[in-house]
């Protein structure tokens, strides 16, 4: 998440209670939790509300716009969920993701050969299939360097047939990028997934992939057909 932790509406800090600014890293650091999880952003209660906040974003928009682009006083802007696999930060627009959740165990299945396939977990009392994002964009699996803690977490993926679950290793929250930032994926520009890339995008000195979800969700409906 940036540093602002979830910056709430009015109508969503009624709705909520936004601990992380009264005894959190933005409050009076009385929260039992930072023992353990050191800032807010790596904490359940505050994964819990993202989560919440994702659904209700999706739930409140404007269908009178375009999905992919939201209108600001800055200009055109674009929702998307930054977050990391290995040393790679990748983006995907909201709108195709119903769920951050919390990581559950993951059951592999017997004598399967679909790419990136991983198995199946449980979604809330249903079995989910699951899918390496790491295997299908050939990016090294390996963790990266961090001084901070971080929290694996779930993607649930939105398909016409149904959702699947794609592990990522850090979810860094959603942001509402401009749309002159994100440039066209060119031969060279392009750190990881140049065949899944829609766009490159600079955010905090880091280089973002903008994944095309439609290549994506392509790709793991064949992986299950």
């Amino acid at each position: 998440m940036n540093d602002s932790l979830l910056p709430l509406s009015d109508v969503e800090r009624d709705a909520v209670d936004d601990c992380w600014n009264r005894i959190g890293v933005q409050g009076d650091k009385s929260c039992e939790r930072l023992v353990r999880h050191v800032h807010c952003r790596n904490c359940e209660v505050h994964a819990e509300l993202a989560t919440r906040l994702l659904d209700r974003f999706a739930l409140q928009r404007d269908d009178s716009q375009p999905d992919e682009w939201i209108e600001q006083d800055t200009g055109e802007r674009r929702s998307l969920l930054l977050f990391r696999l290995g040393d790679a930060w990748l983006a995907l627009p909201t709108r195709v993701l119903s769920e951050v959740a919390a990581s559950t165990p993951i059951h592999s299945l017997p004598h399967q050969r679909s790419v990136g396939l991983i198995g199946v977990t449980n979604v809330r009392g249903a079995l989910v299939a699951c899918f390496s994002l790491s295997e299908m964009l050939g990016i090294d699996a390996g963790e990266a360097v961090s001084e901070r803690r971080v929290v694996p977490r779930m993607l649930i993926f939105n398909l016409a047939d149904g959702p699947v679950v794609i592990p990522v290793d850090e979810v860094e929250g959603i942001e509402a990028i401009a749309v002159q930032q994100i440039v066209e994926a060119g031969n060279g520009s392009v750190p990881v997934g140049r065949r899944f890339a829609a766009g490159v995008l600079q955010w905090k000195g880091r280089s973002v992939t903008l994944l095309d979800e439609q290549i994506l969700q392509q790709t793991i409906a064949r992986s299950l057909g």
